[in-house]
């Protein structure tokens, strides 16, 4: 038989490893990883993410080891949602009856799902190698929300291979327009505070909430933080903010729509004042510094709607 001719034999292409995710056996939180090694820990209490870790297995988010898990207050550390206010709510405001920093954080959320390969709204962002993860949370969802408006927010967290991004879709779905604010309220960790500056700060103005919201004037330098420090920055969004230590790059903080920046560490005896915060001394060993919209209020008229993102880059 001649065979000269026999069809050259289809080449089988190997099956590429592909973003894992998990939904724990209690249903209280998702899990996501990369091929890569990279892990994302949600918790759907506040939809709070609780561990993000590069491949070498290095944790960038601090988590203290007094946070409650259980649903029954704000988690300590990771990165809680701030929403719809800011601090505690001014009693003559429609957010008066809330909670401090509202009520996104102490709610549970439902996980909508998965995507992988992404794209992502902010800048020089790598679309391949990365899974997303949506949660919802409605105003049907709260048994008494104390706040009097019809929402829906779609809360996304995108894991890259060296990044982690946050975004948040406010939709409002009712007749009356209304007034937010939005803080991603972000613990990183770090070795030491004493060797951690945070750059791309130096020009801009801020509220210091240490010295009762007092204005203080740009410091012109790399903010370091020797005692307890609560700050409230206002700058460009297309500000690049940088958390070094030792002089060396750590995170990289972009932002989107997204104009205003909170730094802040407890340091000492606030620190020993919080029941929910340890190790007591843990003050070393995380930085917050919050992407949000807080200095002002943003109006949300019927049926439009709102979208604002962070990225953090560990380097």
């Amino acid at each position: 038989m001649d065979r000269a001719k026999k069809p050259a034999a289809i080449p089988v292409s190997p099956i590429q490893p592909t973003p894992q995710v998990s939904i724990s056996d209690d249903n209280s939180r998702v899990t996501a990883s990369l091929p890569t090694g990279e892990q994302l820990v949600v918790l759907l209490y506040g939809a709070t993410v609780i561990s993000w870790k590069s491949a070498n297995g290095k944790e960038n988010l601090f988590l203290s080891s007094k946070a409650l898990l259980d649903g029954s207050k704000p988690v300590r550390g990771g990165i809680p949602l701030v929403f719809p206010v800011f601090g505690p709510p001014s009693p003559d405001h429609p957010t008066g009856k809330l909670p401090q920093h509202g009520f996104a954080r102490n709610s549970r959320w439902e996980y909508l799902g998965k995507s992988s390969s992404e794209s992502s709204s902010l800048p020089n962002s790598k679309g391949d190698a990365s899974v997303k993860l949506d949660f919802g949370l409605s105003n049907s969802m709260l048994s008494d929300s104390k706040w009097d408006y019809e929402f829906n927010l779609t809360y996304s967290v995108t894991l890259s291979q060296d990044s982690l991004e946050t975004s948040l879709v406010v939709r409002n779905t009712g007749s009356s327009n209304y007034d937010f604010q939005v803080l991603f309220h972000s613990y990183l960790a770090i070795d030491d505070i004493g060797e951690t500056t945070v750059s791309g700060l130096e020009q801009a103005a801020f509220k210091d909430k240490v010295q009762g919201g007092k204005d203080v004037e740009p410091a012109g330098k790399p903010i370091s933080i020797t005692s307890e420090t609560d700050r409230l920055y206002t700058t460009a969004p297309e500000q690049m903010i940088n958390i070094l230590e030792k002089g060396n790059g750590r995170y990289e903080l972009t932002r989107d729509m997204l104009p205003d920046v909170v730094v802040w560490n407890p340091w000492i005896e606030k620190a020993k004042g919080m029941a929910d915060f340890g190790p007591e001394d843990g003050y070393k060993k995380m930085i917050c510094v919050e992407a949000g919209s807080v200095s002002a209020w943003n109006t949300l008229e019927a049926g439009e709607t709102w979208e604002g993102a962070q990225r953090i880059k560990a380097l």
